[in-house]
Order: C-alpha cells, then structure tokens, then sequence
C-alpha cells in the first residue's frame, strides 16, 4: 500500500508522574504486566506493517525503548527508533525526522494506543477520498470504576469523557469542524463556506479523536516546515486542515493557493438554490461544490482539498493512556471486558495466575484480575479486579481492590490497598492504608500510615 508507519511513543510524559520516570518511560508502562507500547507493535504486525519508525522523546528514554523492541520483536519487525527532544509535541516530533519520510503516503500512530481497530481500514479509506487527511475516531471510552462499590474518586460512577467536538457531513465520511483541548469549552463556530457546501452539519461530542492518522506525506511536510509554531498534531494540524479544506493553500501541484480567512463566499448569499446544496449534501464529496465561482460555474475553481474520518464500530475497543485514569481504566479493561487484548489465556474462574505465583491458605484472587510471575501472597488475601505484577512479595490479610501494583514491590500485613497504583520496588510497611492513590518507584511507606488521594513519591 505504500504506507510508512510512524509510532509516537513519547517520553516521560508529566501528565503520568509518578507513573513514569527516567527508567520507565511512557511507553513502557504495564497494561496487564506487558509495556503500553507492545498492543500498537502487535497490531500494526498483525495487519502485515512490520516496517516502522518509532519516535521517543529523550536520548535516554529511546535507548531503553530500542533495548526493549530489540529484544522483544527480534526477528518479527524492523523498527528504527529515533529519539527526537522533550517537549516537542506531536507535530515537532514528525518535524524532526521529516527526512526519514518518504512515502506516497504516512500512517502515523499513538504509541499510548490500545485498540482492536485494524489500521489498514483507515488506511484503505485515506486512498479511497485521495484525502490529504484521514482520522480514525471511536466512541470516548467511559472513566471511572467498573462499579458502584469500588473506588474511583468522589464521582464512582462511569462517565463518558469530553475529549473533542466534532463536526461531520452527512454521510459521515468527512470531518468539517473539530474543537480540541481548550477549544472544546468555546463556542462552535463553522465557516459559513463549508455550511453552504455540505448543506448540513452533525455535531458529536461522543467521539473521540484516536491519534492515527493517515497523511498525504508532501502534505504533512509542507505544513510541519511552513507553520513552525505548530506543536500539535490534534490541537494544530489538524484543525488547520479542516478550517482550509475549501480554501486550501496547499501547494499540491507547487502553485500556492490564496488563503482568505475571512470568507469571500458571503457572494454565495442568494446565489445557491437550496435544492442544489442538498443534492450535494448527498453525494461522495461537497468539495466539488465548494470549488465552484458564485454562479455554480467552475471557471476559476478554487483549490480544495479533503479531510476523512473513519468511525470505527462502537463493539471495538479504543483508548489512549494518557492519564493515571486512563492507566487504571485500560489495565482493568484488559483484563476485563476487552480481555481479547492481553495476549492470555484466562483461567476457568476468569483470571490469570502464572503458575509460578504462589497464593497462601484462604487468600483468594478474583475474577478480572492478574498475578505475576514469581509472585508470593500470604494468608486471607483477597484480590478483586486488580492486576498485580512479577516478583511480589505480599503479607498476611491485605486486600487489593480496584489497583494496578507494578513489579517486585514487598506490602506487609495487614494492607489496604483501593483505587490505587503502585509502581516497581515500592515498600508498605504493615498496616498501610492506600485509597486513590499513586506510589513512584522505590518509594516507602512507613507502618501504619493512612492515604487518601495522594501522589507518594521519592523527592
């Protein structure tokens, strides 16, 4: 298909500290005890795309992802990692190794991904609208605990998130309008152009902008050296190319279009008979239409170019980790509702042990949940919808409820763990009480000690 694929992995993103740190970078975080990186590689392998550029933020952060794709994909992908500096958003990212891209065309992907939403129909989409854009969107995934009882927060019921505003054409094949970050609070304001050519506009705000995208490569180029100031590709790019599809600047044939944001089709007004408009609005494309001079005539036509989307069906599933939320949401739902994605096999009381693990008298590990090689658990544990990870060491009577627990951390007696995430060597002395709460590596909590909402942390 002539697609290179680029992965943005990111780096030490601040949004998840204490989750991350300098040895364990964003995408190596554990979704059900595998590193978040390894569910985009196996997706993208398994739609026959083994031929990838990885882009890490950080010298260090990228030598421990190379070190880790090197030893784990031997053999089954190649993959050039490029480590790009911090803080340089999406958009300054693909800037950076601009000169590694030549394809016709560039499939570029979240490494913070988790889906089941095969890319190559994305891709497929993208040729067949001769796009110089296609998103791929999915319904906004839930937050929050799975029920009522567990914990979550001051709000324990599951909320759908805001995460953008989209407008789309009738057929629900292009992408007209698009609100991000801030924006999304701001009132919508349409060009009145595009309103005129499409005839009408759906409004969603259930859909969430899944971070792959397809790119016309010599598109994407001349925006990323053009427009310096863009660090986004959400909050910039993308945007920029919806607002000028119908007035574009892009110099496909090397002639530079004239931008005009003010709207010169107000001679439009009176001019368009309303039958014409939704005649157009059910056809392939309204961009025909947009091209056309005040009379419906093409004699100058104006430039146009296209913005897709592909919506995938609601029965998959689609998410970003992005958040310490969307951390807890993702590593539940793996082992949980979207269990098809963890790459195990579940046992007949719907969990996974590893035969390693060792579980004392009356502890029992419930359904949706996961222990890790080499773990030990001691007496009258109780373990529900958690994933717990390699080399543990846990006491007499704790209970885990709600949590994700990282690798070769040591709980004492007499535990309480809700709500929570513990990252790798963490110590609780005896007696610990944890709700909501985060705990960075190689941190110790002293005996007794009760939390509630905090973020533990080495200073």
């Amino acid at each position: 298909m002539d697609f290179q694929v680029v992965v943005l992995a990111g780096g030490t993103s601040k949004e998840l500290i204490p989750l991350v740190s300098n040895e364990v970078p964003k995408a190596l975080l554990p979704v059900a005890n595998r590193p978040v990186l390894s569910y985009v590689l196996e997706l993208l392998e398994q739609n026959n795309l083994k031929d990838l550029i990885v882009v890490v933020e950080g010298e260090d952060a990228a030598l421990r992802v190379g070190g880790w794709i090197s030893s784990a994909y031997v053999d089954r992908l190649h993959v050039e990692v490029a480590a790009v500096p911090e803080d340089v958003g999406t958009a300054g990212a693909l800037r950076a190794i601009g000169h590694h891209l030549t394809a016709h065309d560039i499939l570029v992907v979240s490494g913070d991904l988790v889906c089941d939403v095969p890319p190559g129909a994305v891709a497929a989409a993208h040729r067949r609208h001769d796009a110089v854009v296609t998103a791929m969107l999915c319904s906004a995934p839930v937050s929050g605990p799975s029920d009522s009882a567990s914990s979550g927060g001051k709000d324990k019921a599951k909320k759908p998130g805001r995460y953008n505003i989209i407008g789309l054409d009738p057929t629900r094949q292009f992408m007209l309008f698009i609100a991000a970050g801030a924006e999304v609070e701001k009132d919508v304001r349409v060009q009145k152009s595009i309103l005129r050519a499409v005839g009408q506009m759906e409004i969603r705000a259930d859909l969430m902008d899944a971070h792959l995208y397809a790119f016309k490569r010599s598109v994407l180029q001349e925006i990323l050296y053009q427009k310096e100031t863009f660090h986004s590709l959400r909050q910039d790019v993308l945007p920029f190319l919806v607002r000028s599809q119908l007035r574009s600047e892009l110099s496909f044939d090397g002639a530079q279009a004239e931008e005009n944001g003010n709207d010169k089709a107000a001679s439009l007004d009176n001019k368009v008979m309303l039958s014409q408009l939704m005649a157009n609005a059910s056809s392939q494309s309204f961009h025909e239409h947009g091209a056309m001079g005040p009379n419906g005539f093409v004699p100058f036509p104006r430039k146009t170019h296209k913005c897709c989307v592909y919506i995938a069906s609601k029965n998959k599933y689609c998410a970003r980790l992005n958040s310490i939320q969307a951390f807890s949401d993702i590593n539940r739902d793996v082992i949980g509702e979207a269990s098809h994605l963890s790459g195990y096999s579940f046992s007949a009381h719907n969990n996974i042990i590893h035969p390693s693990a060792v579980l004392g008298s009356k502890t029992t590990v419930g359904p949706q949940c996961m222990l890790g090689e080499g773990s030990q658990m001691g007496d009258k544990c109780s373990v529900k919808r958690s994933v717990l990870g390699r080399h543990c060491r846990i006491g007499s009577n704790v209970k885990v409820v709600n949590s994700v627990i990282m690798d070769h951390v040591t709980i004492g007696d007499g535990c309480s763990i809700q709500g929570s995430v513990i990252c790798s060597n963490v110590q609780l002395q005896d007696r610990v009480v944890l709700k909501d709460c985060q705990v960075g590596a190689g941190f110790v909590v002293s005996a007794g000690s009760e939390y509630k909402g905090e973020s533990l942390a080495k200073k």
